[in-house]
């Protein structure tokens, strides 16, 4: 497996920003980010059958004899299929919700053979999954930061235009539309990155040698912090929560995460 490590990072990298683009389309219709996500999926494909073939060719082993090489079997054949049955019938969403849990079988299948062969470049994937883990989980705490300037940019903007002060900042601040409008991209793009920073770092505390607390402050902490922008993209999308409201209900969202970041990690076991 570990001769190939490149392979597995990139293919999680791939199938990280295809599961974004699928989730960009099932949250707004975007035709556009299903075709880049169904592409994306498509080159995963093709370094899976890459390696599943030097596996077979070079090593002359069809990998399903065991538990670890039956995962990365599994993961290739959900992603075959799910390719083939939407070229055929176009179910997009079966596309999406299928390799969700492809996506967790390989970072299974990752996990348990990382911990079978504690070689060096077998804890050296393991180190690489915190970084990957710890990267994305800021990046998509940038979003959610972004998503927050915007939101207090609209209710400032709400402001001035509810009180008539037709002044050189009113023009400055933006269209109402457009600043709601940025401020929700902004959480679409941060959720899909903190869910994938969160199942990388569950994976990453089961494998290494670190005791891993479910109970800690901070895990509880981003648990909770994800649950808060789901409740937006829902009171958004379902709901048709949008202006006003929904910026107070963000601008408080915001909040928590800082409480999270600041305080829970404070009183984290193992995190910074």
């Amino acid at each position: 497996m570990w001769d190939f490590k490149w392979i597995y990072e990139l293919v999680l990298l791939l199938y990280g920003l295809s599961l974004i683009g699928y989730f960009i389309d099932f949250i707004q219709t975007n035709r556009k980010a299903n075709r880049s996500a169904f592409w994306l999926l498509s080159v995963v494909w093709l370094l899976q059958t890459f390696f599943l073939l030097s596996q077979v060719l070079v090593k002359d082993n069809f990998p399903v004899m065991n538990i670890y090489e039956g995962l990365y079997f599994y993961a290739w054949i959900l992603v075959t299929f799910s390719l083939l049955i939407n070229r055929l019938f176009r179910v997009d969403f079966l596309v999406f919700f299928t390799n969700v849990l492809g996506f967790l079988v390989m970072l299974l299948h990752i996990s348990t053979r990382a911990q079978a062969d504690l070689a060096e470049q077998g804890v050296r994937l393991v180190n690489e999954m915190l970084v990957v883990h710890i990267s994305l989980a800021l990046i998509s705490y940038a979003f959610f930061t972004f998503s927050f300037v915007f939101s207090i940019m609209y209710l400032l903007q709400y402001r001035l235009l509810k009180q008539k002060k037709w002044n050189t900042k009113l023009f400055r601040l933006g269209d109402l539309t457009k600043l709601d409008y940025f401020s929700y991209i902004a959480i679409m793009l941060g959720v899909p990155l903190l869910v994938i920073a969160i199942i990388l770092g569950v994976t990453w505390g089961y494998v290494s040698p670190d005791v891993f607390y479910w109970y800690d402050s901070k895990t509880l902490g981003s648990f909770l912090v994800l649950l808060v922008y789901i409740i937006y993209l829902v009171l958004r999308v379902v709901k048709g929560y949008q202006g006003r409201t929904i910026s107070i209900f963000n601008t408080a969202a915001f909040l928590f995460l800082l409480i999270n970041f600041l305080l829970f990690g404070s009183l984290s076991n193992f995190h910074f």
